[in-house]
């Protein structure tokens, strides 16, 4: 008579990523963006000086500019929930909330010396940090939220359209200061 093998039961104590939850984070990026938009929003005066400013043929209408920007934070939120539900190791979780904080102050900082400073030639060098940064939040969570990656790619996307506008209003009203 041949003998069975004892019957294992095998139990993995690793805890789910999803089990973290995702309305929470959610609600927290949310509020974030929110506060960078419209902090971003004050700094976004329309004024004489920027209707003065000469600029590119191909710069989108000013309406659409709050169109995209609310599309993309609205994105942004939802991606960095999906990060923080995503994301099992707690180390790059929180590097995935550092980058997604430096986007924000950085496009604050972005409105400041465009519009309040008025030294776009100031926030060229600014915005290359900027879209390090959003890169930085498109990679991070690759590995491990491809649906994370995803909803910031169009972050990346407006900030790099954003960054050649910027070097092209610079090139053709500097100098400036």
């Amino acid at each position: 008579m041949r003998s069975r093998p004892p019957l294992t039961l095998s139990v993995d104590l690793k805890p789910e990523p999803r089990l973290r939850g995702f309305l929470a984070p959610l609600a927290l990026a949310a509020l974030f963006t929110a506060v960078v938009a419209a902090i971003g929003g004050e700094l976004t005066q329309l004024g004489s000086w920027y209707l003065a400013l000469k600029k590119p043929w191909w710069q989108p209408p000013d309406y659409a500019f709050p169109i995209v920007w609310t599309t993309v934070f609205a994105l942004s939120s939802i991606a960095m929930a999906f990060a923080w539900r995503d994301i099992p190791c707690a180390m790059r979780r929180g590097w995935m909330i550092a980058f997604f904080i430096a986007t924000g102050l950085l496009n604050i900082a972005w409105s400041y010396l465009f519009f309040h400073l008025q030294r776009p030639d100031w926030a060229l060098w600014e915005v290359g940090a900027l879209w390090v940064a959003v890169l930085l939040t498109v990679v991070v969570p690759l590995r491990d939220s491809k649906t994370a990656s995803l909803l910031f790619l169009p972050y990346l996307v407006w900030v790099s359209i954003a960054s050649y506008l910027t070097w092209t209003v610079v090139q053709l009203n500097e100098p400036f200061g």
